[in-house]
């Protein structure tokens, strides 16, 4: 899509001249062309609690969705002056949201794309992976021991110091029960503790203890399967 800056940037100096700046006198206006090739505006709106002040962006980004949607393929951003301002970093964060990473930015000498103002930026992908570390992890010598309805308690370090903690598994899947983890436990500087956790919620615990062996610590003697 061919660009006009001249004609993007003299729509940010008219949205410009509306910006409400009465504490700092610092007006602020901006224009982005979308993907489909109309073009938006905004400007800042200050406020007397300065914490919810609106930078022009926020306007543009409104407008953006407020006017049908869409992807912003440039941004021309202009202070009092008239001349190119660049994006403050929660500005930046706003365009790579609404523009992606090649979304580009007047800039002199050269028009910047938003990974360069804003390299390694948060995104979609980034909650992906928060929400996928939020699943219970095995440690990998007990995997041989899922699905089997049992407590597991082992060593773990918390602030740099040994603490006991486990996870109780559930069954193999059997008559259509669910498999995998039913519950995490919290951590204890006692092992007895962690024992206790697992002991209430079923007679099968086995102790993995700070060498790696395993022992079986529930009710009775060892069964077959846990041997």
């Amino acid at each position: 899509m061919e660009i006009d800056w001249e004609r993007l940037r003299a729509a940010a100096v008219e949205a410009m001249r509306n910006a409400y700046t009465p504490y700092s006198n610092f007006p602020v206006g901006v224009a982005g062309l979308v993907d489909d090739g109309r073009m938006i505006v905004g400007c800042n709106v200050e406020n007397a609690s300065y914490g919810v002040t609106l930078c022009a962006e926020c306007g543009l980004v409104s407008s953006l969705h407020a006017t049908g949607g869409g992807r912003l393929v440039a941004v021309s951003c202009v202070g009092g002056d008239g001349e190119p301002l660049m994006p403050c970093g929660r500005c930046r964060q706003l365009l790579f949201e609404h523009g992606g990473a090649d979304c580009l930015i007047e800039a002199v000498p050269r028009p910047l794309r938003v990974s360069e103002l804003l390299p390694f930026a948060f995104g979609p992908e980034d909650l992906v992976a928060a929400e996928a570390s939020k699943e219970p992890k095995v440690p990998s010598r007990l995997l041989r021991w899922r699905g089997r309805g049992t407590v597991f308690v082992h060593p773990d370090l918390a602030s740099g110091q040994r603490v006991w903690t486990g996870y109780w598994d559930r069954s193999t899947g059997d008559d259509g029960k669910e498999t995998g983890i039913l519950e995490e436990a919290p951590t204890w500087g006692n092992v007895d503790d962690a024992i206790a956790w697992g002991r209430v919620r079923t007679p099968r615990v086995v102790l993995i203890d700070e060498e790696g062996k395993m022992r079986w610590v529930g009710e009775g003697g060892t069964p077959p399967d846990e041997g």
